[in-house]
């Protein structure tokens, strides 16, 4: 992917983000099952892609989104969305076939375009009879005819027939053909369905291929000359940043329900479908050549998480189980060992447990005042909204702000919210025009019983307090009883609370006031060492790179000699490898674990300053929301932040440096030990213990 430019376009970044995780599936290293895993997480990512940034693109041509984009760059952009994700789904259904391949040599076999064999058809025969047809609708379809509506992630199959007719058989008969379209019910039965073993071999079958096999009994009066699978995406974006009046939680909530019918963004479809057959789909549903992406026979393929695994744990990747923190075990109070020092607590490497044993001593500590917390994914029946709960029950009072802008979230955190005011929880919403995506719980506690001497905890993170994504994205957190750390974390819930416009910050450094000119201070002053002939050197972990004014203090910052290396999970925007970029090593890494953590590292002559974040370098990150960056304090949980860092970019097993073609270059290293990031992190943080 050539770029003779300075930045490279965000959605073809991210596309070669994609692509990476796309090629952990063709990992032979790995067992099937995790194989199939990243195949399932290629899919559903392409899913929210489509919905998201391609109908971005779709609505600036259309006119119906304004943004910096003109429309001529927009088709521009679409033409090499699709361009790519067409040779990635090509690569994809060859990746397929080769997981397929192995699934069989592991003697689990996945029937694919070819009905059961004998000794499975009266099984498959009764199950479509008894589980599946009585909740099939099909619907015929003919130009001209009032449009069925396709739901968005939902499978679909188009049938093209003809109605018997002794006449079949005359050699000048011209057929009259018939179409229709069905819904395969996901709501009634599984995508896969597990059939009985034969000779100790285990086999599976798409539910699209068991209706397939009994079409004849659907559409009795007709014979089926094919049938394909197709699927939509739909703009899910619902723009909720520049909410202005109005109740918010019902501006919300309609927009919500709106986003069921958004405007079409995506039809994929089997690239084997003749052409006449497609362009009669197109007709029938509005469907222009610009929507269309090549498919296979089996599309929804993020479904793939969900493939029965008749063998178990021996072909599924084993996970290091999340370690105690013999310290916090042996202190017995999460507040009795923060106060002797802060702790830092590395997700999922480390059990999650203790942030919700610190909110539940919390809940029940009669010293204890107020709770405060920020919620921007939230976890369904979670157990941090539950211990908040019980805190608010036992008199405490708690103050959650809920982030409602959080998207694909809107509706739990809704309901959530509504749960938690009805315990008496003080609730407050999305601020208009700007989302909050800090991560920082603080706890307001008298240590005398008279109140005259106080102690307040602090936790801050890089990542949500949510205990279903800590098993397994890879986050750091920080609990602390610092003052002054305290301090700034009041002063951020009193800008969430309206209490306070224009802050200012001793530690904390905060998008939006003091975030970008600080991290542009320390930038200079890396360049100031190098001149004065001093080491200058910058470490940067982050989701995504794409703000072009920290861009081009990076290639400023590189231009006069000082050495960075950037880890950077997806979208990167700066382009490495170029006389402006030359100091500038770009690695991502894709592994077990959702790389999550943002960490910032300047060596500042020796002194190195050292910070953990909830901010990606994200244009919105930076100017249109809140998040904070808090610096580490204690010299021991500083060494191990930058070991952790050194073993990342030690990594020649999943580590890939990108080039300034956006290729993915697995690192290969002279190093005669095999360094794997992740399973080295936790081997490092065991010995540590």
């Amino acid at each position: 992917m050539e770029n003779s430019h300075k930045y490279f376009k965000r959605d073809i970044s991210w596309l070669s983000f994609n692509y990476r995780v796309l090629l952990e599936a063709e990992d032979e290293t790995l067992p099937i099952y995790e194989r199939i895993k990243f195949l399932s997480i290629y899919s559903s990512n392409l899913e929210e892609f489509y919905e998201i940034r391609v109908a971005e693109h779709r609505g600036v041509i259309m006119k119906k989104n304004f943004t910096e984009e003109s429309g001529a760059e927009a088709e521009e952009t679409l033409a090499e969305i699709t361009e790519e994700v067409n040779r990635q789904q090509r690569e994809y259904y060859r990746i397929f076939s080769k997981v397929l391949q192995e699934l069989n040599r592991q003697d689990i076999y996945l029937y694919q375009d070819s009905r059961p064999e004998p000794f499975h058809e009266e099984f498959v025969h009764n199950f479509f009879n008894e589980e599946v047809f009585p909740f099939l609708s099909p619907v015929m379809i003919q130009a001209g005819d009032i449009r069925t509506f396709i739901r968005d992630r939902r499978l679909y199959l188009v049938i093209r027939m003809v109605k018997k007719s002794k006449r079949m058989a005359e050699p000048d008969y011209v057929p009259d053909y018939y179409y229709a379209l069905m819904k395969i019910p996901y709501a009634k039965v599984p995508r896969f369905i597990e059939l009985p073993t034969h000779e100790g071999k285990h086999y599976i079958m798409f539910i699209d291929d068991i209706i397939r096999a009994n079409l004849s009994s659907i559409f009795p009066g007709y014979v089926v000359e094919s049938c394909y699978s197709i699927k939509i995406s739909r703009d899910a974006d619902i723009y909720l940043d520049d909410e202005k009046g109005g109740n918010i939680v019902e501006n919300i909530r309609k927009k919500v329900k709106k986003r069921k019918i958004g405007a079409l963004s995506r039809f994929m479809y089997d690239s084997n479908m003749p052409d006449d057959f497609l362009a009669f789909i197109c007709n029938a549903f509005g469907i222009t050549t610009d929507d269309l992406v090549l498919g296979g026979r089996y599309n929804n393929l993020q479904d793939l998480i969900k493939l029965p695994n008749p063998r178990g744990k021996e072909l599924e990747q084993l996970v290091p189980s999340p370690m105690r923190v013999p310290f916090l075990d042996e202190m017995g109070s999460v507040f009795r060992a923060v106060k002797k020092r802060d702790i830092l607590l590395h997700f999922p490497y480390q059990s999650f447990d203790y942030l919700i044993r610190f909110l539940m001593e919390a809940a029940f500590d009669p010293k204890v005042d107020e709770i405060k917390i920020t919620q921007y994914r939230v976890a369904e029946n979670s157990a941090v909204i539950n211990t908040l709960i019980s805190a608010a029950q036992n008199g405490k009072k708690v103050t959650v702000f809920v982030e409602l802008k959080a998207r694909f979230d809107e509706e739990n955190n809704m309901s959530t919210a509504e749960r938690m005011e009805q315990a008496g929880i003080r609730i407050i919403y999305s601020i208009p025009g700007l989302k909050v995506h800090a991560k920082v719980a603080v706890i307001l506690r008298k240590d005398t019983e008279d109140g005259c001497k106080r102690r307040d905890f602090a936790y801050l993170s890089t990542g949500n307090f949510n205990e279903k994504t800590a098993r397994i994205y890879s986050d750091m957190a920080l609990l602390t009883s610092n003052a002054e750390l305290i301090t700034d974390i009041n002063k951020v819930f009193a800008v969430l609370e309206g209490k306070l416009a224009g802050p200012t910050f001793r530690h904390l450094l905060v998008a939006r006031f003091n975030m970008v000119p600080e991290l542009t201070r320390m930038i200079h002053r890396e360049i100031e060492h190098v001149k004065a002939g001093r080491k200058g050197r910058i470490v940067l972990k982050m989701n995504g790179l794409h703000d072009q004014n920290m861009i081009n203090e990076l290639y400023n910052a590189s231009e006069n000699g000082v050495e960075i290396d950037l880890i950077v999970r997806g979208i990167c925007c700066l382009v490495p490898n170029r006389p402006f970029s030359a100091n500038i090593r770009v690695t991502r890494i894709v592994d077990m674990f959702l790389e999550h953590s943002r960490i910032w590292y300047f060596y500042n002559d020796g002194e190195e300053d050292l910070f953990l974040t909830s901010a990606d370098w994200m244009r919105r990150n930076l100017n249109r929301r809140i998040e904070t960056a808090f610096p580490i304090l204690n010299a021991e949980i500083k060494q191990c932040i930058i070991d952790i860092l050194k073993i990342q970019l030690q990594d020649n097993v999943k580590a890939c440096l990108i080039d300034e073609h956006l290729h993915n270059n697995f690192k290969r290293d002279d190093n005669p030990v095999k360094v794997r990031a992740q399973l080295a992190i936790y081997e490092y943080l065991k010995n540590k213990m």
